[in-house]
């Protein structure tokens, strides 16, 4: 009896989104009830609330960059899974290469948000804070523009595979996402420019918990995989399924052309031609 293995890719994203919200619980929780909301030296002199990033700069530091690193390595093989499992045919496939563009860049931006979200844990606020502002810009920004090519390649997908209504509801979820997150991001960074620190903090923290419901949406990419284990049960890739017409197609020429030299017709053919009652 074979062992069947345990592993499935929705786990990435479910454990990516764990460790996001244990990370942040944990942070905000520690700063309200061990410390009694006290004032960093990072914060600014009329602030009351505690950026995360301000949390992260204290004693709290190696589990900002432990759990940053781990929740966005998670995440972004999530995304790699993704990619290779429509590849594969585990998942509804790309029909066309601007679709697999799409997903390229999404991948790519993913990894470029990542990269900020790391780097800007370990440049902390405190003792690098235009280097920590770039990295969080660049966090923001990377997974943001990632979400748009997802959701772009979903829209296209749905398009041209209704029946799978998952790609429909994937679409409508991560487009949500984009436009809350785009605007609670503008209404953060204008407040924080201006110097409403305690609005600023607030809006941080829910985009940062809104992007715990972002990283679970790949759940539903990605849970479908679970039915597709045997290649019996996989979709079919539309550049497979083009080159066997084709390989048919050059195998019928063939052997048409090899019966015209060995000078033999078909019979319909010879009864179908007009020609052949004046003879």
């Amino acid at each position: 009896m074979a062992i069947r293995n345990p592993f499935s890719y929705w786990l990435l994203p479910a454990f990516s989104a764990l460790v996001w919200l244990a990370m942040l619980l944990t942070m905000l929780l520690y700063w309200i009830i061990h410390t009694h909301r006290t004032h960093y030296p990072s914060m600014s002199d009329n602030a009351s609330i505690a950026y995360i990033s301000d949390i992260g700069a204290s004693n709290l530091k190696p589990l900002f960059i432990a759990g940053s690193a781990i929740t966005v390595v998670t995440l972004d093989l999530a995304f790699f899974a993704e990619r290779w499992l429509r590849h594969r045919g585990r998942l509804v496939p790309n029909q066309s290469g601007g679709e697999k563009a799409l997903a390229v860049l999404s991948i790519l931006c993913a990894v470029a948000g990542a990269a900020g979200l790391i780097l800007l844990s370990v440049f902390d606020v405190a003792h690098h804070k235009n280097m920590h502002d770039g990295f969080l810009l660049l966090f923001i920004g990377g997974y943001l523009l990632s979400a748009v090519f997802t959701c772009w390649e979903y829209q296209r997908l749905g398009i041209k595979n209704r029946e799978h209504r998952i790609l429909r509801s994937s679409f409508w979820i991560k487009l949500t996402f984009i436009l809350t997150e785009l605007i609670l991001a503008i209404i953060f960074a204008c407040t924080s420019f201006t110097h409403h620190s305690n609005v600023a903090a607030i809006f941080e923290w829910i985009v940062a918990f809104i992007f715990t419901f972002y990283v679970l949406s790949f759940i539903i990419d990605l849970q479908p995989a679970l039915h597709t284990r045997r290649r019996s049960e996989r979709f079919d890739k539309p550049d497979e399924h083009v080159g066997d017409v084709e390989m048919a197609a050059a195998a019928a020429a063939e052997a048409e052309t090899s019966r015209r030299g060995n000078g033999v017709f078909l019979p319909q053919r010879a009864v179908q031609d007009p020609r052949a009652a004046h003879f």
